[in-house]
Formats: structure tokens, C-alpha cells, sequence
């Protein structure tokens, strides 16, 4: 039986919504009646900088959105943005589970910008489950990038054997089973119940 001692979640797709995904910034393209070529062209070229902290959420709306006159503010911009995050059923129960046991150390390992990182934490209450978090915005690398694995160890101080990854996107999982941390595919709180309880990890 693997001892595993470190429970690594993504957050958007695993126990949120992706937050500010193609999805999320389709509709508010419709919405603010924005063109989604010319929106999509400036949001790629800044995206990793918005996602790894070296933007805030008023520098990328400055470059993607209000470049030029709108007839909205940007805080009602960013509103429609934080909106875009939701729980999704049954995820935050199993990680309160996991986390009342007292066996775990929680973190989370996931690509977010700063600002909406911060909302989601207090608005979905993770600093009550999570003891680490190991974002993107802070660490300034993003997944998949091996270097944010090896943070992950270096900072959780724990070997990778010890260490389970839960994400919804079968590349972010392959690049952390190459660092030597378990690979957790997450389609469903169930299955991922199942899958950790196949490890060793029970709630």
C-alpha cells in the first residue's frame, strides 16, 4: 500500500469551475459586446504573464478591454468574472472529508491570476481546508512546466512517492508522473474517491 501524505488539487475542474476559461471569456465577449477575435489575440498575448503574477487583474483589462473607451466599468468587468466561479457538486464535500481526517497535507497545484485566485479561496472557504497553495500566480511558473512539480516537492517537503496530483487534464498529469508524483485523473468526486482510496488514501 502506497503511504501517501500530500494530496495535491487543481482547483478550476476539479472542485470549481475553470473560472476565466475559453468558455467564461466567450461569454463575455457576447455579453459586453466585445469582438472575440481581437479580445481572444490580446488575451493570448498576455495570458501567461495575467496567470504567473506579473500582470494584475487591472493591467490585463487594460490590455485586452479597455484599451479604449467602453461604455462599462471595470469593475463591473471584473464582477462578470468572478461570477464565472462555481462549486461544483459534491467536490468541496469529498475535500472536507479529506481534510477532517487529519491525515494529509492539502495544497493546491494550480494555474490562476491573483486576484481571482484570492476571490476564489475566500469566497469557497479553502484556507479553511487547504494548508499550502501552490499557485501559479505566487510561484510564477504554471503547469505544466516540470519546474512547478519539482516547487511542489521542494515546498510540501515530502518525496514525490508521497504525493498524489489531482487534475482534470491528462497533460498536466503526465508531465507530474514524471517528477515520480502519483497521477490522479479527476472525472468525478466519486471516481476520485475511489482512485485515492486505491492508493492508500481513505477518507
Amino acid at each position: 500500500m502506497t503511504d501517501i501524505k500530500v494530496l495535491l488539487f487543481d482547483v478550476g475542474g476539479v472542485l470549481l469551475t475553470n473560472g476565466w476559461d475559453r468558455q467564461s471569456r466567450t461569454r463575455a465577449c457576447d455579453d459586453f459586446g466585445l469582438d472575440w477575435e481581437e479580445f481572444r489575440d490580446r488575451h493570448d498575448l498576455v495570458a501567461a504573464d495575467f496567470e504567473t503574477g506579473r500582470l494584475t487583474i487591472d493591467q490585463y483589462l487594460q490590455r485586452t478591454v479597455f484599451y479604449r473607451e467602453r461604455p462599462y466599468r471595470p469593475e463591473e468587468f471584473i464582477a462578470f468574472m468572478q461570477s464565472m466561479s462555481q462549486a461544483l457538486p459534491g467536490s468541496l464535500e469529498l475535500l472536507a472529508a479529506l481534510a477532517a481526517t487529519g491525515r494529509y497535507l492539502l495544497a493546491t497545484l494550480n494555474n490562476e491570476s491573483r486576484e481571482l485566485n484570492e476571490y476564489r479561496i475566500e469566497t469557497f472557504g479553502l484556507r479553511d481546508r487547504f494548508s499550502l497553495f501552490l499557485s501559479s500566480c505566487y510561484l510564477g511558473v504554471s503547469k505544466p512546466e516540470k519546474e512547478i512539480f519539482k516547487m511542489a516537492i521542494d515546498l510540501t517537503q515530502y518525496r514525490p512517492e508521497h504525493c498524489v496530483f489531482i487534475d482534470d487534464r491528462p497533460l498536466n498529469l503526465e508531465c507530474a508522473e514524471l517528477e515520480g508524483i502519483h497521477p490522479v485523473h479527476f472525472q468525478s468526486p466519486a471516481e476520485l474517491q475511489k482512485s485515492l482510496g486505491a492508493l492508500g488514501a481513505t477518507v
